[in-house]
């Protein structure tokens, strides 16, 4: 029994200590080190040491900052209703990814989990965590690789993502791996991200039923307008209309028929109109009289004399 204690107690994963607050100079204690590195016992004590490395954690929500990349369109310290309500009736059922800030000491920065941890600091909890030592470009990696696996990320915020990781130095192998998506796919991304301004798609925001296409027709629609100009355009409630406001209004317009030449007599009484509809010729006369009546029954032989001044 003795022994079989002894090996639970390796194996399970021993209670992080609670972060410190960010007044203080105490830094958290390091997990346990294996004694031995070389050999099956070393190789044994080593994912142990690692195992309790990957231990959840419980983090004062005012101790933790917004790192990486933007990926969400919106608001990111605003709290979901919603999600605030879940977590205050069920409590926190899924864990973020935090690292340790390479700034301030005590202090975190988040990975991944955003809208969770502004849940959390809205209702005054603290955050369930795991937390790792990552450098900004693991940060940005596994923040790609996180969004790649959500369903709930538009079209046009993993773009603009994409955009952001190009813009940051990354190359493409490295955001493809990321977002677990092939070149042509980034390609058609960045070229939606680059042909509409920053400033129109944080205005009109996520929506979530538009697609590439849709993206694409409105950056030809906005060629010629100032990026204020569109966001102007985009009022709504959701995203979604937000974007169809901005869609419509920008809708070219279409060329209304040509205003009809009006014939008039010596007198400057008007005889007839002529008007150009469909493709055709229209003539109006402006009331029916002898001249009217006269044009009809002669209209063959005019046509007549038009085709000899042709040589025909």
């Amino acid at each position: 029994m003795a022994r079989k204690n002894l090996l639970n107690s390796l194996i399970t994963p021993e209670q992080s200590p609670p972060a410190p607050r960010a007044d203080t100079d105490v830094t958290p204690p390091s997990p346990a080190q294996p004694r031995r590195k070389t050999g099956a016992i070393g190789a044994v004590s080593q994912s142990l040491a690692e195992l309790r490395t990957r231990a959840l954690v419980e983090v004062p929500a005012e101790l933790i900052d917004d790192a990486g990349l933007k990926d969400r369109l919106g608001r990111l310290d605003q709290a979901d209703g919603a999600l605030v309500e879940s977590i205050r009736e069920y409590g926190q059922q899924v864990p973020v990814l935090l690292r340790h800030s390479p700034h301030t000491q005590g202090r975190f920065e988040i990975v991944y989990g955003r809208r969770r941890v502004a849940a959390l600091k809205a209702l005054g909890q603290p955050v369930r965590a795991m937390v790792r030592d990552l450098s900004d470009h693991d940060l940005v990696v596994a923040q790609g690789q996180e969004n790649a696996a959500r369903k709930d990320l538009s079209f046009i915020e993993k773009s603009n993502f994409a955009r952001q990781m190009r813009d940051a130095g990354f190359d493409r192998k490295v955001i493809c791996d990321a977002l677990h998506i092939d070149k042509t796919v980034v390609s058609r991304m960045l070229n939606v991200a680059d042909s509409i301004p920053l400033a129109v798609i944080e205005a009109i925001g996520a929506a979530p039923a538009a697609g590439r296409d849709r993206w694409l027709s409105l950056a030809k629609r906005i060629e010629g307008h100032s990026p204020d100009e569109v966001a102007n355009l985009a009022h709504g409630q959701t995203s979604d209309l937000r974007f169809r406001a901005a869609f419509d209004a920008l809708a070219p317009r279409r060329k209304g028929p040509a205003p009809a030449r009006v014939v008039r007599s010596e007198d400057g009484a008007e005889i007839a109109r002529i008007a150009e509809r469909a493709g055709k010729t229209v003539l109006t006369m402006s009331q029916k009289d002898e001249f009217s009546q006269w044009l009809s029954e002669h209209l063959n032989e005019i046509h007549r004399e038009f085709l000899k001044t042709r040589g025909e």
